[in-house]
């Protein structure tokens, strides 16, 4: 096969290949899901299964199973970490950085099986899930105040987890000797042993009908065929360079703002993404292990933004060809090893955000204001008397509400932007555990106003019944920096996390990593609403009526944002057509809230790129002392007050900063 071309696949062939394809995808997906062992793959969906070529880029991948997000993943560094394949081998690796970002955090388990045909690999199947727990210093592995890989639990280079079928026992063993809840991960990793069968088999079908010639044909046809239909998408983009930045509210370690930075570049539907300027890696979580090419991570938003416009392009990684990307090393988006990675979902995030910006920058009627902002997988780690240790159950995923959008208001209390996974049933939750969840609902008054309204985030609350219980909120975002509002709109709510709420010893506990209630608390963590989008004084008054009679505003938000005054529930018609006649300062394209404002009195885009510019001229470990002690410096009460009180007199703060910047550069380290 190899010493004859591959021969052309026509229009209506491809068709039908490219849905047999995604077929195969989804039965390896639904297979997955009803074998999987925990709650949290089973119920929630954070799993992923796909077809890639032989040199392990995705060319098939399921339209709405499983985590949508992975579809540029590129398994080639992964294979290259194993020596000779045989059929019915299975790779199995966690390691983010040797696999050159397969897995971009630890507890996500990549297994990869080649399929042979005539003693040649033609295609790949791809299987992960998020596991539970890989070991590490804190039940489920995940914490933000963890600095280096070493501590996230069970490091796996690339390594054959079957041989030739036969599971290695060798490997079994270490496994389960390193995570907290062997049975049930190992009944997961059976799971996707059981979706790569499935792809086998469905493959075979596939070369059986086709031949192997098509069948490879195919793969590279439907590639060039994502690849010419999204950039006509693209297209809709004027040429330009728009830069953008947002803001993480701190690493969680310190409380500096850590800043994500994008300029993209629009030429006739090609785009490139400079992200210099986004600030060096930080000795916690948060970094995302990118390896400095194009990521999943770092082009999210456009496979969402192409996909919205063109429902008919087939998944695959050519939907992403007319991107490039530039990412310097060292930085939050390119860090090097051994870097903490456990929570790059949170940067990840704000990447989206800031791409939006972009986006918005561009076009604003092309996209919607952005969502809350975080995604808050919230853990129970609960002693279990029968096991001797805590089990870890992850009782929901938090996420907040989307952005409104031209001719919409945001989805409340969802959002699909980093994957499209599922709530967790309640009773779910509840039969693994002794606590008991006594709130999951809506938060009102989270949505930012607008002429279409952000999405609400949520409020979920939950009672620890046991001694020894611990909580985790891992990703917990927008405490500080808020989702901004688009073209007039404004922001949505930012997030909280508070014990005993409603109680007379209610204590609010800002980022948590892991507390440890007593039993009879209660927990409640609130994610933040989407921005809104146009004016609030412009969206009808039914509307306003409704989302008050809904419970998703109150009278103050209705008078204060929309110029809507009611008594007792009821309109007054009059006194809102004087109220929302009166002349008002005209609404900013972006309302990012206060706190940025009081923030970039001294921190502007240009001071910020030259000194992210000088300290990636420094080591890693140094970089981050020098941050910190000229944050320290410049801010001793930054954290211990509100930020829009932080900076009374930005003057003296800005020439303390040009001072240390030039030192830096000159590479004098900070001056005395």
């Amino acid at each position: 096969m190899s010493a004859v071309a591959l021969p052309e696949v026509g229009p209506v062939l491809l068709e039908i290949i490219g849905h047999q394809f995604r077929a195969a995808t989804e039965e390896m997906g639904i297979a997955l899901s009803r074998t999987a062992r925990t709650t949290y793959v089973r119920e929630a969906a954070d799993f992923g299964t796909a077809l890639a070529t032989p040199a392990g880029k995705f060319f098939a991948y399921p339209a709405a199973l499983g985590v949508s997000g992975f579809l540029d993943l590129d398994a080639g560094k992964a294979l290259a970490g194993v020596d000779t394949l045989a059929a019915g081998d299975v790779i199995i690796t966690n390691h983010p950085y040797d696999s050159g970002g397969l897995s971009s955090h630890m507890p996500d388990l990549q297994l990869l099986r080649p399929y042979f045909h005539e003693g040649r690999i033609v295609a790949l199947g791809w299987a992960f899930v998020h596991t539970s727990d890989i070991g590490g210093m804190v039940p489920s592995s995940i914490a933000p105040n963890l600095s280096e890989l070493f501590q996230e639990g069970l490091i796996i280079p690339p390594t054959k987890l079957v041989r030739a079928g036969t599971l290695n026992a060798d490997f079994e063993t270490l496994y389960r000797a390193n995570c907290r809840m062997p049975d049930a991960n190992m009944g997961d990793i059976q799971a996707m042993l059981v979706a790569l069968e499935t792809g086998a088999q469905r493959v075979e079908a596939l070369i059986r009908t086709h031949g192997a010639p098509v069948f490879l044909a195919a793969q590279a046809a439907l590639v060039d065929y994502a690849k010419n239909k999204a950039r006509i998408v693209q297209r809709r983009l004027p040429d330009g360079d728009y830069t953008f930045w947002d803001y993480l509210d701190d690493d969680f370690v310190s409380p500096i703002p850590v800043r994500v930075r994008c300029t993209m570049t629009v030429r006739d539907g090609q785009l490139h993404l400079d992200y210099t300027g986004t600030d060096p890696q930080v000795p916690a979580a948060y970094n995302v292990p990118t390896g400095g090419v194009r990521h999943p991570w770092l082009t999210l938003r456009l496979m969402q933004f192409v996909a919205s416009y063109d429902a008919t392009i087939p998944l695959n990684y050519g939907l992403f060809e007319n991107i490039s990307v530039n990412v310097p090393k060292g930085s939050l988006l390119n860090p090097e090893f051994p870097a903490a990675v456990g929570i790059r979902s949170a940067s990840a995030i704000r990447v989206n955000d800031v791409l939006t910006g972009c986006i918005a920058r561009a076009a604003p009627e092309l996209i919607p204001a952005p969502s809350g902002g975080t995604v808050v997988p919230t853990v129970l780690a609960e002693y279990d008397d029968r096991i001797g240790t805590r089990r870890v159950q992850v009782m929901q995923s938090l996420v907040g509400g989307t952005g409104g959008r031209m001719g919409a208001d945001g989805v409340d209390g969802r959002d699909p932007s980093l994957a499209n996974c599922f709530n967790t049933p309640t009773e779910a939750s509840e039969a693994e555990v002794a606590a008991i969840v006594t709130e999951y609902g809506l938060r009102p008054n989270s949505g930012g106003a607008g002429k279409w309204r952000g999405g609400t985030g949520l409020i979920f609350t939950m009672r620890i019944d046991k001694a020894g219980s611990a909580v985790l909120g891992r990703g917990l975002e927008r405490y500080v920096f808020r989702p901004y509002g688009l073209a007039g709109g404004c922001p949505g709510m930012a997030a909280r996390v508070v014990l005993n709420i409603g109680t007379p010893h209610q204590r609010d506990l800002g980022k948590i990593s892991m507390v440890e209630p007593e039993p009879g608390d209660t927990v409640t963590l609130m994610s933040a609403g989407g921005g809104g989008y146009g004016d609030p004084f412009a969206r009808p008054v039914e509307a306003v009526l409704r989302d008050l009679r809904g419970g998703f505003i109150d009278a103050s938000v209705a008078l204060q944002d929309y110029g809507v005054v009611t008594q007792e529930g009821a309109l007054d018609s009059a006194a809102t057509h004087e109220l929302r006649r009166l002349p008002r300062p005209p609404r900013p394209a972006f309302d990012f809230g206060p706190e940025r404002a009081v923030w970039e009195q001294v921190f502007d885009d240009a001071t910020m790129c030259a000194l992210v510019a000088a300290l990636l001229g420094y080591p890693p470990a140094l970089r981050i002392s020098l941050r910190q002690r000229l944050m320290a410096r410049l801010l001793p009460d930054l954290g211990r007050v509100p930020m829009v009180d932080l900076i009374p007199d930005p003057a003296p703060v800005r020439a303390a900063l040009a001072r240390a910047i030039t030192s830096l550069a000159a590479g004098d380290g900070l001056p005395d």
